[in-house]
C-alpha cells in the first residue's frame, strides 16, 4: 500500500482542486492510501468525505501564519507516515521539498497547473513564491504538469527536463453529459428566454481569464443587426473590488441588460448545459482548462482563445482566436453560430470521451507514481491527438 499525502491550498470550486478530488476519488485504494491537507477549508471536502477519503484542513490562519502553521504541517504529515508527498499548485510544492529532509524516503511531486504565467499582474510575494518554486524544482523527484503549455513554461524557468512528465486532466463525462432539461431550468432561473442565444464564460474573476475581453466582444457581437436575441453571463468568484470594476466596464459599454454575473456554483453540468456556446478569453496562464473540456463533455460548442491547451482540447471541434483580441472573439462567435450545432456537439463530446476521460488520468498518474525513483516517459498516445 502507498500512503500518499496531497498538500494544497483549499478545495474551493476550481479547475485544479476539482482535478484533485476526481483523481483522490478514484485512485485504487487497493495500492494508494490517500490524504489531503489544505490550508484552509473548502466546499469540495464534502465530495472527499462522501467518498470516504482522509481529508484535513490545517486551519491556516492567514497569509502571514507560517511558523505554527510548518509545524503542524510537519506532524499531520509524519502521522501519515508517507511514501509519496504530492503539491498542487505554487506554494504546496515548494513545501514538498521542503519536508523532504524529514522524509528522505519519501518521494516528492510537483503538480504544475498553470502556463505562461504574467506574475507583473499580480504582488511581490507571488512573484516570490513563483521564483522559489522554480529554484528548489530540481529537489523534488518527479513533476506532472496538467498541459503541453505548462510543461514548456517550466521547462523556460528552469525546471528540470529529465523529471518532467505531462498527464492531461480528465473529465469526468458520466457527469458532464448532455441534459436539456437541467439546462433549461438553470435558464428559468436566469431569466433567459428560450429564444435567446447564451454565451457563456466559467471562470474566477482573475486576470488571467480576460473578463475585459470577453465583455468588449460581447459589446461588439451585441452591436450586429438581429442579434437582440443574445445574452451572456460570466459565472464565478473573485475579490469584490475586481468584480465591481467588470460590472462597471459592461455597464459602460451598455451591457447592463444582456450580461449576467453568477456566483461559483456546484450545479456545473446544469449551467454548461444552459449555454448556447462556452467561451474561454484567457489571456495568459491558462494550463489545461477544465472548464473547456467540461462543456464539451456537455455537447456545448467552444470559442476560446489561443492560449495553454485551449487549442489542443478543443481540436476541431471548436473555434480558436487569439487572445486578447475582443473583435476576433465577436468573430468567432459568429462563426461557430453558424456550424451544425448537432454535428460539431456530437464530436466534442466523442474528442473528450476518447482522449481526456477520468480513466485516463487514473492511469497515467498510477503508473506514475508507482515507478519508484524513475521518471515515465510522457504517453505517446498524447503526441496522437491532433
Amino acid at each position: 500500500m502507498i500512503n500518499i499525502v496531497f498538500i494544497t491550498r483549499s478545495l474551493n470550486y476550481g479547475g485544479a482542486t476539482t482535478q484533485l478530488v476526481n483523481l483522490v476519488k478514484g485512485l485504487d485504494r487497493e495500492k494508494f492510501n490517500p490524504t489531503v491537507l489544505t490550508f484552509y477549508s473548502g466546499p469540495l471536502e464534502k465530495d472527499l468525505r462522501e467518498a470516504n477519503a482522509r481529508i484535513i484542513p490545517m486551519e491556516k490562519k492567514g497569509r502571514w501564519h507560517m511558523f505554527g502553521f510548518l509545524i503542524k504541517l510537519y506532524r499531520l504529515v509524519k502521522e501519515q507516515n508517507p511514501d509519496v508527498i504530492h503539491g498542487y499548485l505554487t506554494f504546496p510544492n515548494i513545501l514538498t521539498v521542503m519536508l523532504k529532509p524529514f522524509f528522505p524516503k519519501a518521494r516528492t511531486v510537483y503538480g504544475v497547473r498553470a502556463s505562461n504565467m504574467d506574475l507583473s499582474r499580480y504582488d511581490w510575494l507571488a512573484r516570490l513564491i513563483d521564483s522559489v518554486e522554480s529554484r528548489l524544482s530540481r529537489f523534488t523527484d518527479l513533476i506532472i504538469a496538467n498541459s503541453k503549455a505548462g510543461f514548456k513554461y517550466a521547462l523556460k524557468q528552469g525546471f528540470p527536463e529529465a523529471k518532467m512528465i505531462v498527464i492531461p486532466n480528465g473529465i469526468d463525462t458520466e457527469h458532464f453529459k448532455p441534459d436539456y432539461i437541467a439546462g433549461q431550468k438553470i435558464r428559468n432561473e436566469w431569466g433567459v428566454r428560450e429564444d435567446e442565444f447564451l454565451i457563456g464564460l466559467v471562470g474566477k474573476l482573475d486576470p488571467m481569464k480576460d473578463h475585459p475581453t470577453f465583455i468588449k466582444a460581447a459589446a461588439l457581437f451585441s452591436k450586429e443587426k438581429q442579434r437582440e436575441n443574445v445574452r451572456f453571463v460570466c459565472v464565478g468568484g473573485g475579490r469584490d473590488s475586481y468584480r465591481d470594476k467588470l460590472i462597471a466596464m459592461g455597464k459602460e459599454l451598455g451591457l447592463s441588460n444582456r450580461i449576467l454575473w453568477i456566483n461559483p456554483r456546484s450545479d456545473m453540468p446544469a449551467v454548461f448545459n444552459a449555454f448556447d456556446i462556452a467561451t474561454s478569453s484567457s489571456s495568459f496562464g491558462e494550463g489545461f482548462p477544465n472548464v473547456v473540456g467540461e462543456a464539451m463533455a456537455c455537447k456545448i460548442p467552444c470559442v476560446v482563445t489561443d492560449v495553454g491547451d485551449s487549442p489542443w482540447v478543443v481540436g476541431k471541434t471548436g473555434i480558436v482566436v487569439p487572445p486578447e483580441n475582443p473583435e476576433a472573439l465577436a468573430a468567432g462567435w459568429a462563426e461557430c453560430m453558424a456550424k451544425d450545432k448537432d454535428e460539431a456537439a456530437q464530436e466534442a463530446r466523442f474528442r473528450i470521451e476518447n482522449n481526456f476521460s477520468l480513466r485516463h488520468l487514473f492511469q497515467r498518474t498510477e503508473q506514475a507514481l508507482t515507478m519508484n525513483g524513475k521518471t515515465p516517459n510522457n504517453d505517446p498516445l498524447l503526441e496522437t491527438i491532433d
